[in-house]
């Protein structure tokens, strides 16, 4: 069997292989070192592809924090004081991605608007079910119907930074307003709630929703389980 050297068999390559393939010329030379410079069309043809998918992948970036819903278009406030649940909504999946299903139930609530509070009932139907106002907090509402449909704020289950929506289908209480009182829900006048409100300075619209207590008041006065927003005696 004839020995076959490497080197001999480069070197023996014809000519025009050698050169005209361009399998031994260095990618960048003397001669083509200016394609390569910023402006060229080699830059130009090319390198856009790499801005394109940056592009792509900052779209995708903007158009997920879109999605998310803004606080600051809620500028109401609802006090949830209690609410009950039924079974969720059975539903056949059609795939293993496929949302959730829905809890819905009833409940009684407090709407700030305007500096105004007024009681509603509400049934309502939210993926991740919905959270009784811890104390005097509140959650970040809006209108999606005057009237009949709010589409309040809740911190997502277990990702509580994450924010997501529900609706309420409302009943309003005109001039009514919901207590707890005594361990009790109780209805009353919306105008006693606004006198409690001033007096101690409680104003969840504006970011206020701890009362200042006034000389001879404690935390526990007329407090109850859950949430505490009470009727002054």
């Amino acid at each position: 069997m004839p020995y076959f050297s490497i080197s001999r068999l480069v070197l023996r390559l014809p000519k025009t292989v050698a050169e005209g393939a361009g399998a031994f010329r260095p990618l960048i030379t003397a001669s083509n070192s200016e394609a390569f410079r910023p402006g060229s069309r080699f830059f130009q043809c090319r390198f856009p592809i790499g801005f394109v998918a940056l592009a792509a992948c900052l779209l995708v970036s903007t158009t997920a924090q879109a999605s998310k819903p803004d606080p600051d278009d809620y500028p109401l406030r609802v006090h949830i004081l209690k609410f009950t649940t039924r079974a969720p909504m059975s539903r056949e999946p059609k795939h293993p991605s496929d949302s959730p299903d829905y809890v819905s139930g009833m409940g009684v609530a407090d709407l700030f608007e305007s500096g105004q509070p007024s009681g509603f009932q509400f049934s309502y139907s939210c993926i991740g079910g919905l959270k009784a106002s811890a104390g005097y907090a509140n959650f970040p509402a809006r209108w999606k119907k005057k009237d009949k449909t709010l589409e309040i704020l809740l911190p997502e289950t277990g990702r509580p930074w994450n924010l997501e929506t529900c609706q309420l289908q409302t009943e309003m209480r005109p001039g009514l307003a919901f207590y707890w009182r005594d361990a009790k829900i109780a209805e009353e006048s919306a105008a006693v709630l606004k006198d409690w409100m001033v007096k101690h300075k409680y104003d969840p619209e504006k970011g206020r929703e701890e009362p200042v207590l006034l000389p001879g008041e404690s935390a526990d006065d007329d407090g109850t389980s859950g949430s505490t927003l009470v009727s002054p005696e």
